[in-house]
């Protein structure tokens, strides 16, 4: 355990030595702490506050199934003692033979705690295989799922743990990127397209049709969009600038085997967001929706 005035001294040298970097967005401090480091964690938040303003001071939290306390208080007491300006978590969803059944379980607390707390929010997921941890690499269609699932519940931000699956090695080029890299990077664009769009937003709901898993909230009967037939497999992420009104929904494809056409029905006149060309493509109060497996779209109210 260091004292405050050595937490000062070392991020005061690490800052001076990095300098007015525009590509340092914050400074990594710690991975998966437990509650009892909090206060110390608080103190490292504070120094990288008073030396790097601007700059987020980093932490990456523990998933629910590794807190054995309560894991909201777990979260209350980060967010209350540490003062982060993000929170970040990871869950690694693709077991050796299944998929796990608490990923829209966390992915819905760390929502809630970061509504609450008025910050961002970023979610790492899985893109390695580790059959010795019981996890399976998933392929292109699964980080699809993943990242427009992260977008529907209001993440900001979007990390992956640890492009170890024909991403990047390969033995006998270790040097030329392998056929995931290029999907993923075109995903990641698309996320960040989509996030920028939402960004202004609130995040006010996050509504499943069809199978409700663990965690997540059903659509309710009030909805003020929704897909046509309401029994189809697919979460409504809506957004807008009051939490009464939404005026944007993130719809996603939960199957990530198949893809999926779906008839997204509002309120009056919609459109749907280009992510590659970041434009705006006019529709109906009835908009066809042809979505990639696991894939997702940006639609909004007509203005």
């Amino acid at each position: 355990v260091l004292t405050e005035e050595q937490i000062d001294q070392r991020v005061k040298a690490l800052v001076e030595r990095v300098g007015d970097n525009d590509a340092v967005m914050g400074y990594f401090v710690c991975d998966e702490p437990w509650a009892h480091a909090y206060p110390e964690l608080g103190m490292w938040t504070a120094a990288y506050k008073k030396y790097a303003p601007g700059k987020i001071a980093y932490y990456n939290l523990l998933c629910k199934s590794c807190v054995r306390h309560s894991y909201q208080e777990y979260l209350d007491m980060f967010v209350d003692v540490v003062k982060p300006d993000l929170i970040s978590y990871d869950h690694y969803h693709f077991l050796k033979n299944s998929d796990g059944n608490q990923y829209f379980l966390n992915l819905g607390l760390i929502r809630r705690a970061a509504l609450d707390a008025k910050l961002p929010f970023l979610n790492i997921v899985q893109t390695c295989d580790s059959p010795a941890e019981g996890w399976r690499g998933p392929g292109e269609h699964e980080l699809r799922w993943l990242t427009y699932t992260s977008l529907a519940y209001g993440a900001q931000g979007i990390s992956h743990f640890r492009y170890d699956i024909g991403v990047w090695k390969d033995p006998s080029n270790p040097e030329t990127p392998l056929p995931l890299y290029w999907a993923l990077s075109r995903i990641n664009r698309e996320f960040v397209a989509i996030a920028t769009e939402l960004q202004p937003l609130t995040s006010i709901g996050a509504y499943h049709c069809g199978t409700v898993p663990l965690g997540g909230e059903p659509l309710p009967a009030s909805a003020v969009f929704a897909p046509e037939p309401k029994s189809q497999e697919v979460l409504l992420g809506c957004f807008g600038r009051s939490r009464n009104k939404p005026t944007h929904v993130v719809v996603v494809n939960l199957d990530y085997k198949n893809a999926l056409t779906t008839t997204l029905v509002g309120p009056g006149p919609m459109e749907v967001f280009h992510p590659s060309t970041k434009t705006w493509i006019p529709g109906s109060s009835r908009m066809r929706l042809d979505l990639l497996p696991g894939g997702g779209a940006l639609v909004r109210l007509v203005k």
